[in-house]
């Protein structure tokens, strides 16, 4: 058949048919695109998903794909590492750093390094590491980020002198060359943009100078929910393993596994090639052979995903996009057969509980503790009792102090608890139920009541009645509003015919307006500005402030007793006065407690001194001038001893005399009749008040003394600052 017949070339068909050509072909290639691009989106999905991320710059991230121009990647035939030297330089402010750092000297004391450790404090950054160039030593840096990303405090001037000559142009830009470092960061994941800023800042400014980086920078996350390994103690050791078998094998220290192995098993007949070493823990893929990878060559034990080895080959850098997807798919489902993928941690790390336990807490699950409080102590004695036994009239020999959660969203720069305690933003921890934490709670309690019996100066009958705990102080340490069965949990110590006490830092104004009655709810007011609570709570959260005034709004809003805590520390917060009567207008809280700071002594997590301590008389006066600016308040109570003044809203003032303590037995009736009701029958702060007795009244000679108990003076000079 002649097809020019059928299909002429010319005329008025062409032109249409060509076009029809055109159309059905372009359609063809974009929905082969979008096929394409649909299966790259969903494997560069899956990349996101297991966190995989290849770095193409192989000097930073200590993986050997390729040499540099000079020839000195980690696979070139040269290792890198050419001392036996280590030196182990920290910058801490709390101590963990120094602590990494002996861990780091003690692991590669045996594979046979020479190491020395020292403090960056002690050193001119200047002189040490011209000459540790000079040298050729390898240097680690095990430094953490402190407040607002900035470093320790010792280490301002290390970190000043190195970013000035990084880019300082009369410093040449190989003023490092020769030195060989590695750095590792400790820091939370929570402060998110200054997350471990300082150890980046640090990495990044050696390579600048042309120092030469040994191994990938290490991020430890102090984090336990976003930390890769668990807590940031297991991030050190992964990362510390991991580079203290770099160097060995550098050095010829540790056998290289896939690589020995390879040589070991070539053909003896004359057709052995130099091989390239290779740095990574997985084995190496110069050969196309070995070209299929592996799921347990990406998810390593601790769940990173890794690619340590390249290949020689253009065409072996290449996979194809189906047989990758398998790939990713394999690890990610070996990432979720370990545990890794999306299990929730334990809030205390091994760390952290090693170090509440020094400091006389009893760990309680995952996330509770308790502890025995010094006027506890002091009214078992009989040496009188704490300023809520002032000011509110319980018996600081019947109170435990104890919380559902040792996580804060904030870092208050007067913590009394070393900034031990985790921080966070929300609850993403394995949780504990509350009859559990009740119980461990009494039962730990009653264990450190009972070592009294026998102690000289306990009074038997304070003994017994101490076996009997009838309030509760939710104010040990951190945020117990947080926890998600709080509301259960106080009913609980409500159905065993204990009061609640509970402090909230002002930070979760839903969680303030979701609670159930207590018999006292406190908000911790630290600052009337946002400038200046941010210099003095440290916070989480990047919305503070409006968190903070949302806090004090639900407070107001709540029907029971309320109470403003604010603690005044000298120049940080007491020039405020104005911004205070605002803040308590905002609120209308029934008390408003005004505390001294308590001096701790040195802390490493703390720059306070005494001269930041108010005398009792600055209290008094600070208290006056913000009466003089708000109405319907006054002085109503003090405890001298606490430093601590109670100014108390007049409805309070029954008959010209303060009723601001409890009537105990009354809230309880109270109480069951609300729970009786699903709520329904309400009651206000006015129907479970009693009189206040005159030795607690403002003025009084006792200065807030009772009586009935024994004054008694310390003699040592050290102090248990423990207390509520």
């Amino acid at each position: 058949m002649d097809l020019s017949r059928q299909i002429p070339l010319n005329g008025r068909l062409f032109l249409p048919a060509v076009g029809v050509s055109v159309i059905v072909g372009l359609f063809v290639y974009i929905k082969s695109r979008k096929r394409a691009d649909v299966r790259k989106e969903e494997v560069l999905s899956l990349y996101d998903e297991i966190q995989l991320v290849k770095k193409e710059e192989t000097l930073q991230t200590g993986c050997c794909s390729t040499t540099d121009k000079e020839g000195k990647g980690c696979c070139s035939s040269e290792p890198g590492i050419t001392s036996k030297v280590v030196k182990i330089y920290f910058g801490t402010q709390t101590g963990n750093s120094q602590k990494f750092a002996y861990i780091l000297q003690n692991k590669l004391h045996v594979l046979g390094f020479e190491t020395e450790v020292s403090n960056l404090a002690d050193l001119d950054p200047e002189d040490t590491l011209t000459e540790e160039a000079k040298n050729g030593h390898l240097c680690v840096f095990i430094v953490s980020t402190y407040t607002d990303g900035s470093p320790p405090e010792s280490v301002a001037w290390f970190c000043k002198w190195l970013e000035e000559s990084s880019t300082d142009f009369r410093v040449g830009r190989t003023f490092l060359k020769g030195l060989q470092y590695s750095v590792f960061g400790l820091g939370n994941s929570l402060y998110e943009q200054n997350y471990n800023t300082v150890a980046k800042n640090i990495d990044q400014w050696l390579s600048e100078l042309d120092a030469e980086r040994q191994f990938e920078l290490g991020l430890g996350d102090e984090n336990v929910v976003k930390s890769k390994n668990g807590s940031i103690e297991n991030d050190f050791d992964v990362w510390s393993d991991k580079f203290s078998s770099k160097v060995g094998k550098a050095l010829g220290k540790l056998e290289m596994d896939a690589c020995s192995s390879e040589e070991e098993e070539m053909d003896t007949s004359k057709k052995k090639k130099k091989k390239k070493k290779c740095c990574g823990s997985t084995s190496c893929s110069s050969k196309k052979k070995n070209k299929k990878v592996e799921a347990d060559e990406i998810v390593e034990e601790n769940g990173y995903l890794s690619s340590d080895c390249g290949t020689d080959g253009d065409e072996d850098k290449l996979m194809d996009l189906e047989e990758l997807g398998n790939v990713l798919g394999a690890a990610k489902k070996k990432l979720e057969e370990n545990g890794l993928n999306g299990e929730l941690k334990e809030m205390i790390t091994p760390l952290l509980r090693e170090s509440l336990t020094k400091q006389g807490y009893k760990l309680i699950g995952t996330h509770s503790g308790v502890k025995l409080c010094r006027w506890t102590k002091s009214m078992l004695r009989g040496r009188g009792g704490c300023y809520k036994h002032t000011f509110y009239g319980i018996e600081s020999h019947r109170c435990m102090e104890t919380t559902p959660s040792l996580a804060c969203a904030n870092k208050c720069v007067f913590c009394w608890r070393h900034h031990s305690n985790p921080v966070g933003t929300e609850w993403k921890w394995k949780m504990d139920p509350p009859e559990m934490i009740i119980k461990g709670a009494l039962e730990n309690h009653y264990k450190m009541i009972d070592i009294f019996k026998g102690v000289p100066g306990v009074l038997p009958e304070k003994l017994a009645e101490g076996m009997q705990v009838k309030h509760c102080a939710l104010s040990l340490v951190g945020e117990p509003i947080m926890y998600p069965e709080i509301n259960s949990f106080v009913r609980m110590l409500h159905d065993r015919q204990i009061s609640s006490f509970l402090v909230t830092n002002a930070q979760f104004p839903d969680a303030i307006r979701s609670m159930d009655p207590c018999t006292q709810l406190y908000v911790s007011v630290d600052a009337s500005t946002k400038s200046s609570l941010k210099k003095v709570d440290r916070p989480l959260f990047k919305d503070f402030w409006e968190r903070f005034l949302e806090s004090l709004k639900a407070l107001g809003e709540k029907g029971q007793r309320t109470v403003y805590r604010l603690t005044l520390v000298k120049q940080f917060n007491v020039e405020e006065i104005e911004g205070y009567a605002d803040l308590v207008k905002l609120g209308s809280p029934d008390f408003i407690e005004i505390k001294g700071v308590t001096y701790c002594g040195t802390s490493k997590a703390s720059t306070l001194t005494m001269e930041n301590v108010p005398w009792h008389e600055e209290v008094v006066k600070f208290s006056d001038e913000l009466l003089s600016r708000i109405d319907g308040y006054a002085l109503a109570s003090e405890h001298e001893h606490s430093n601590c003044i109670l100014i108390a809203n007049k409805k309070f003032l029954i008959d010209n005399e303060w009723h601001t303590w409890i009537d105990y037995e009354k809230f309880q009736e109270l109480i069951r009749a609300y729970y009786k009701t699903n709520g329904e029958k309400t009651f206000t702060s006015m129907d479970y008040v009693a009189k206040t007795p005159g030795w607690a009244v403002f003025g009084s000679n006792e200065r807030g003394f009772d009586p009935n108990e024994t004054k008694w003076k310390r003699k040592q000079t050290k102090k248990d600052v423990s207390g509520c």
